[in-house]
């Protein structure tokens, strides 16, 4: 599976923003889709993830409550939605793919997803 996100840009505090990660490839709706962040100078971060299905999803505590993750298996596309960006929004977005994940500890684990987009800057300036 091939992984290209976008949608990021400069957006103003309290703004919104839908990012999109579009899959190429075989069997994309047999596979978990996470999304992860990189702030400047600071460690990945796990944001969301949706099962294959669309009918699990997780939220990092930074976003949950104005994150919205969701998946149209159709058209091989995941979305993330975020809704009053903040200055420490500010990162490179990225997603990311695995076989399943069985609960929040596995779902937020970078380690465990088996192919990455290339990532879409996202910036909030304070």
């Amino acid at each position: 599976v091939q992984l290209v996100e976008s949608g990021g840009g400069s957006v103003q505090a309290g703004d919104s923003l839908t990012l999109s990660c579009a899959a190429s490839g075989r069997d994309f709706d047999d596979y978990a889709v996470g999304w992860f962040r990189q702030p400047p100078g600071k460690e990945r971060e796990f944001v969301a993830a949706v099962s294959w299905s669309g009918g699990n999803k997780y939220y990092a505590e930074s976003v949950q409550g104005r994150c919205t993750i969701s998946r149209n298996n159709a058209e091989k596309t995941v979305y993330l939605q975020i809704g009053s960006l903040k200055p420490e929004d500010t990162a490179v977005y990225y997603c990311a793919v695995r076989d399943y994940y069985t609960d929040y500890a596995s779902a937020s684990n970078f380690r465990g997803y088996d192919a990455w987009g290339q990532g879409t800057q996202v910036t909030v300036p304070s």
